[in-house]
C-alpha cells in the first residue's frame, strides 16, 4: 500500500514538473530535450529516433510488459481465475469504457475530432490505486482488489483498441519478422531458460517486427507478458517467472518509466495556440474528454454494475456497498498515463494534442481530488457493522444505487 501511494505521488510530481516547465520561460528547453535525437549504432547499422520516441515507444513497452504479466497472473490464479468472481469487475470495466466513449462522441462534431473517442476510456492503474492507498485503512479490502481488477481489464481493452483502431495500415509481410522473435521466446521457454535477460534479444526482435508492421511497438510488451510462464520449476525457482519478473520490474516501472513518461508527455501549454478553428476544436476536445472521464466513467461503472446485480448476474464483493462502487467509478476517471498515451496516437495536430492532454490532466486531477474527498467521507461515515445485505439474494433483487 505504501508503494502504491508513493508511486502515485511521484507520478503526480513528474506531471506537475512537466506542466510548470512547459509553461515557464525555459519552455523551449523542454521541447528541445524531448525532440533531441538519440541513436544506436552497430557497424553499418544505425538507428536514431527522438528521446520522446524512446520514452513512448520503447520504455513504455516495459510498462505494457508488466500490464501483460498482471493480466496473465490474474487469469491464472487471481481475480480473473474464477469466472463468477471476475464477472462484475469485467462488466464494470466494459461499462466504464463504453459510457465515456459515448459521452465524448455526443459532445464533438462529426469530423476528425471523433478520432479521440478512445482517450477517455482508459484508467491509470498506478495513479488510481495510489490515490486509494493515500486514504489508508478504513475501506473494505475488496475495494482495492475490485479497482485493480477493473483497471487491468480496462488496460486490456485499451490495448485491443490501440491494436484495432490506432495502428494504421498494417504491413502484414513484416509479421514474419515479429514471428521470429516470438519463436525465439518459445524456444527459450522450451529449453527451460528462466533468466529474463536471455529474452531481451528475441523480445527486441518481436518489438521491431511489430513496429515495422505499422502496429504500435508497445504491443510487444503485452504479448510477452501474456506468454510468461505461470509455473515455477521445482527445485530451481522460488517463484514463477510471471511473479518474479513482474516484482523485479515493478519498482522500475513505478518510479522510473511512468514518471519519465509523465515528464515527457504532461508538458502541455496552457495558452491557446493555432488558428481560431483549431482552438475551437481543441476546446471541444478538452471539454469532451474531461466530462467523459468525470461523468461518463462513474456512470458507466456504476450503472452496468447495478444492472448486473439487479439481474442477479453477479453480486457486490464482500464488504462493498454502492457508495464504494461510486468511489471506484470516480477513481476510474483518473485516465492520465494511458489516456495521454492514446491521445498521442489519436491526434497528429500539435494544438489538438495539447488540448487533449490538458483535458486528461484536468479530469484526472479533479477525479483524484473528488476520490480522496469522497473516500475520506466514507471512512468517517462507515457503519459499525458491515452491510452484508448487499450480498444476499434479496439485496441483489432490490439493489438500488
Amino acid at each position: 500500500m505504501h508503494s502504491d501511494a508513493a508511486g502515485g505521488v511521484v507520478l503526480l510530481l513528474a506531471a506537475a514538473a512537466a506542466l510548470i516547465w512547459a509553461n515557464s520561460p525555459a519552455q523551449d528547453s523542454y521541447h528541445a530535450l524531448w525532440h533531441a535525437m538519440v541513436g544506436l549504432s552497430l557497424g553499418d547499422f544505425q538507428f536514431s529516433q527522438s528521446l520522446h520516441f524512446w520514452v513512448n515507444d520503447a520504455l513504455m513497452t516495459v510498462f505494457f510488459l508488466v500490464v501483460g504479466m498482471e493480466i496473465r497472473r490474474e487469469m491464472h490464479s487471481g481475480a480473473l481465475a474464477e469466472p463468477r468472481q471476475a464477472l462484475l469487475p469485467i462488466l464494470a470495466a466494459l461499462g466504464g469504457v463504453a459510457a465515456p466513449a459515448l459521452v465524448y462522441l455526443a459532445l464533438v462534431p462529426s469530423n476528425e475530432l471523433m478520432n479521440g473517442w478512445a482517450i477517455p476510456t482508459a484508467t491509470d492503474i498506478a495513479f488510481a490505486v495510489g490515490v486509494l492507498a493515500l486514504l489508508g485503512r478504513g475501506l473494505p479490502p475488496s475495494l482495492r482488489i475490485f479497482l485493480l481488477t477493473l483497471a487491468i481489464i480496462d488496460d486490456l481493452v485499451a490495448v485491443l483498441i490501440i491494436a484495432l483502431f490506432y495502428s494504421g495500415g498494417l504491413q502484414w509481410g513484416m509479421l514474419m519478422f515479429a514471428a521470429l522473435g516470438l519463436l525465439g521466446v518459445y524456444g527459450l521457454q522450451a529449453l527451460g531458460v528462466r533468466r529474463a535477460w536471455f529474452y531481451v534479444l528475441p523480445g527486441a526482435v518481436l518489438w521491431w517486427g511489430i513496429w515495422q508492421t505499422g502496429a504500435h511497438p508497445t504491443l510487444a510488451g503485452v504479448v510477452l507478458g501474456l506468454i510468461t510462464p505461470v509455473y515455477m520449476l521445482q527445485g530451481r525457482e522460488s517463484a514463477a517467472p510471471v511473479q518474479r519478473v513482474a516484482a523485479s520490474l515493478h519498482p522500475w516501472v513505478t518510479f522510473g518509466v511512468m514518471p519519465l513518461f509523465a515528464l515527457a508527455n504532461a508538458g502541455v501549454s496552457i495558452q491557446s495556440t493555432g488558428s481560431d478553428t483549431a482552438t475551437a476544436g481543441g476546446s471541444q476536445v478538452m471539454l469532451a474528454i474531461a466530462l467523459a472521464l468525470l461523468i461518463g466513467k462513474p456512470l458507466g461503472v456504476v450503472f452496468v454494475s447495478w444492472l448486473a446485480v439487479r439481474l442477479r448476474i453477479s453480486a457486490l464483493p464482500t464488504g462493498m456497498r454502492w457508495s464504494h462502487m461510486w468511489l471506484t467509478g470516480l477513481l476510474a476517471g483518473i485516465g492520465f498515463t494511458m489516456a495521454i498515451f492514446i491521445a498521442t496516437l489519436a491526434f497528429t495536430d500539435a494544438a489538438l494534442l495539447n488540448d487533449a492532454k490538458l483535458g486528461v490532466l484536468i479530469a484526472s486531477a479533479v477525479a483524484a481530488v473528488l476520490g480522496l474527498a469522497f473516500g475520506a467521507y466514507l471512512k468517517r461515515s462507515r457503519p459499525a457493522h458491515p452491510d452484508a445485505s448487499a450480498h444476499s439474494p434479496d439485496a441483489r433483487q432490490t439493489a438500488t444505487i
